[in-house]
């Protein structure tokens, strides 16, 4: 089951279901196999008529469009069993993301226009059948699937606390899982926040080694919506 992640208190003024939709436009422009176009083209109706709404205040410029990025995960990526519940750090396929006024670098988003985000991550989780990982070495220790710790945080540098990274938000569960079968679980979560120039964000999670490593299961994004 996938939950949400309430909006922060800074960002009232604005309707969550609009958000969800600018994530939801995101990851469709994505995953679509269609030449790209600038995000402003393939915008529908009720979301051109929210920036348009003059009752809302604070609306970011949009003639060169808004800050925004979507990056699915790089999947080459090879992580320890032996750091099990230890946060490991995501990184993301930055050649095959879409990045409009933002950065990457080893794992995390850069901010390069102040304002107002929506930040949005997805993981998704997933163990086979341990004897068709290979046989039990130190190399390869085997995984008590029963009580599985999966969380996922939502970590944000901020460049005017000297870059102390704080969780914005958190989601998981602990997962009692059958060691024969192919299990599978995926946190998804979203919120506001107000981001400064040379801000960070990021992702953590716990028992990495199982993450999908497919760009539609683990993604992460950020889409600017306010000043």
């Amino acid at each position: 089951m996938f939950r949400r992640a309430a909006m922060c208190d800074s960002a009232v003024t604005y309707d969550l279901g609009s958000l969800i939709f600018l994530e939801d436009a995101c990851v469709a422009s994505y995953l679509s196999t269609t030449p790209h176009r600038p995000m402003e083209e393939v915008q529908t109706e009720p979301m051109l008529n929210a920036l348009k709404d003059p009752k809302k205040k604070g609306r970011c410029k949009n003639k060169d469009g808004m800050a925004s990025a979507h990056l699915p995960i790089r999947t080459d990526q090879d992580f320890s069993k032996k750091s099990e519940l230890a946060a490991i750090t995501i990184e993301w396929d930055d050649t095959h993301a879409h990045l409009h006024n933002m950065g990457y670098h080893k794992g995390k988003l850069l901010v390069r226009e102040a304002g107002s985000y929506y930040v949005y991550a997805k993981t998704c989780f997933r163990y086979y059948n341990l004897k068709a990982q290979g046989p039990i070495s130190d190399d390869n220790p085997p995984v008590d699937v029963k009580n599985t710790q999966l969380f996922q945080y939502l970590c944000h540098e901020s460049i005017k606390h000297n870059s102390k990274a704080v969780v914005l938000s958190k989601m998981g569960s602990t997962m009692r899982w059958n060691g024969t079968t192919y299990n599978m679980y995926c946190a998804q979560q979203g919120r506001g926040v107000q981001l400064d120039v040379g801000d960070a964000l990021f992702v953590n999670v716990s028992n990495a080694f199982m993450l999908d490593l497919a760009g539609e299961a683990t993604y992460f994004g950020a889409i600017k919506w306010g000043i």
